[in-house]
C-alpha cells in the first residue's frame, strides 16, 4: 500500500496553539518530540511502501523540514479544494507512476496509541481494498459522543476477508442518537481512514464526478513532467470542493461498494482541548477545587474552583475556558477581525 496524508485544516479548536500559519500537523501536542505529521508518517511507516503528503503550498517548506530523512515526497496543492481533490490528486499521480495499486488515505494529526492493532486493521483493509471495495477504518466508540461522524455495519464479507459492509454513513449525531449508536453495537466511529485501488477510485470518480475526474487525472499525467505548473494553474481552480465522505464512501455504500474493518486502536482525532487533556498530561499548575484541569503557560498558573479548566497562553494571545466547553473555541477564532485578525 501507498500511504497518502492530506495535511489541511487550520485546527482552529485548539486556537491559539494551531493557527493558520502553524497549523496542528505541525504541532507536538502530545509531548512525545514529534509533530503530528510526522508521527503520522512514522507510523505508517511499517505497513506502506511509500507515502505522499498533500499539504497546502504555505506550508510545504515546513512539512518537509519536518519529514526530512523519511522519503516522503511532498505534494503541494495551490489552494484549498477539500479532501477529494487532495487525496484524488494523490491518487492520480501514483496510478500514472505505479498503475493501479493500493492506496490509503490518512489524516496527518490524528493520535493513535495502540499501532499494533492500527498496523493490523491497515493489513485487512489493504486486503479488503485489492478485492475492489472502497474500505474504511471505524473506531469503537467509547462514548456516545456529537463530534464525530459514525457508520453503521452491515453483513460479514466472504472469508477470509475480515470486514463488513457498510450499510451507511451517519452525521454528527445529537445526544440521544448518539447514545442509540452506542448501545446499538453495530456502529463505530468514523475515523475518516479510506483504503482503495487507484482504479477503483478513479473510476468512480468518473462515473459520480466526471469533471473532477477529468481534471485529476490531466493532473495526474502532467505531474512528472515539465507541464506541472502550467496543468496546475489551468486545472486546480476549476476543480469542484467536496469531501471524499460525500464524492464517494456515502454514494458508494448505498450500493455495498464501501467495507469496514472494525479496531480498537485508542484513536483520537484531538480536535479540542478535552481530547489534548485526555491524552497529554498537563504542565506542573496549582489547582485548588479544580479536578481535571490542564494548563499550558510559559508562567506559573493557578486554577482555583473551576473543575476541567484549560488555560493556555502563547507569546501573543490567553485562552480560558473549560474542557466541556472546548468545542466552542473554533467560535472565538471566527470572531478575530480587525486589529485582532493576525491571531487566527
Amino acid at each position: 500500500m501507498f500511504a497518502i496524508i492530506p495535511a489541511g485544516g487550520v485546527g482552529s479548536r485548539l486556537w491559539p496553539l494551531s493557527r493558520s500559519a502553524a497549523p496542528k500537523f505541525l504541532l507536538d501536542l502530545t509531548g512525545d518530540g514529534r509533530s503530528m505529521v510526522r508521527a503520522t508518517v512514522e507510523r505508517l511507516a511499517p505497513v506502506s511502501a511509500g507515502g505522499v503528503v498533500v499539504t497546502g503550498v504555505a506550508h510545504a517548506p515546513a512539512v518537509t523540514g519536518h519529514l526530512a530523512g523519511t522519503g516522503v515526497e511532498v505534494i503541494a496543492e495551490p489552494s484549498p479544494r477539500d479532501s477529494m481533490a487532495a487525496i484524488g490528486l494523490a491518487a492520480a499521480v501514483l496510478h500514472e507512476r505505479h498503475g493501479d495499486v493500493v492506496v490509503g488515505s490518512f489524516a496527518a494529526d490524528h493520535v493513535i496509541r495502540d499501532e499494533a492493532a492500527f498496523h493490523a486493521a491497515v493489513r485487512a483493509a489493504e486486503e479488503i481494498a485489492a478485492a475492489g471495495w472502497l474500505t474504511t477504518i471505524g473506531t469503537s466508540p467509547t462514548e456516545p459522543s456529537s463530534a464525530f461522524g459514525y457508520i453503521e455495519q452491515g453483513q460479514a464479507l466472504p472469508a477470509p476477508l475480515a470486514g463488513r459492509l457498510v450499510v451507511r454513513f451517519e452525521e454528527k449525531p445529537d445526544a440521544a442518537r448518539a447514545a442509540a449508536y452506542l448501545g446499538s453495537g453495530r456502529h463505530l466511529w468514523n475515523a475518516g481512514m479510506f483504503v482503495v485501488r487507484t482504479g477503483v477510485l478513479l473510476d468512480a470518480l468518473a462515473e459520480l464526478h466526471p469533471a473532477l475526474h477529468d481534471g485529476l487525472r490531466a493532473l495526474g499525467r502532467a505531474w512528472d513532467t515539465p507541464g506541472r505548473a502550467d496543468a496546475l494553474a489551468a486545472t486546480w481552480p476549476r476543480l469542484d470542493r467536496m469531501v471524499i465522505d460525500r464524492a464517494l464512501a456515502e454514494p458508494l455504500s448505498l450500493r455495498g461498494g464501501v467495507a469496514v474493518v472494525p479496531a480498537d486502536m485508542g484513536w483520537s482525532d484531538i480536535g479540542d482541548f478535552d481530547a489534548v487533556a485526555a491524552l497529554a498530561p498537563s504542565p506542573p499548575a496549582v489547582t485548588v477545587g479544580a479536578d481535571g484541569a490542564w494548563v499550558r503557560a510559559t508562567r506559573p498558573v493557578a486554577v482555583v474552583g473551576i473543575p476541567g479548566a484549560v488555560v493556555v497562553e502563547t507569546p501573543d494571545a490567553i485562552l480560558v475556558t473549560t474542557r466541556a466547553a472546548s468545542q466552542d473555541v473554533k467560535a472565538v477564532v471566527d470572531r478575530l477581525t480587525g486589529p485582532l485578525e493576525g491571531l487566527r
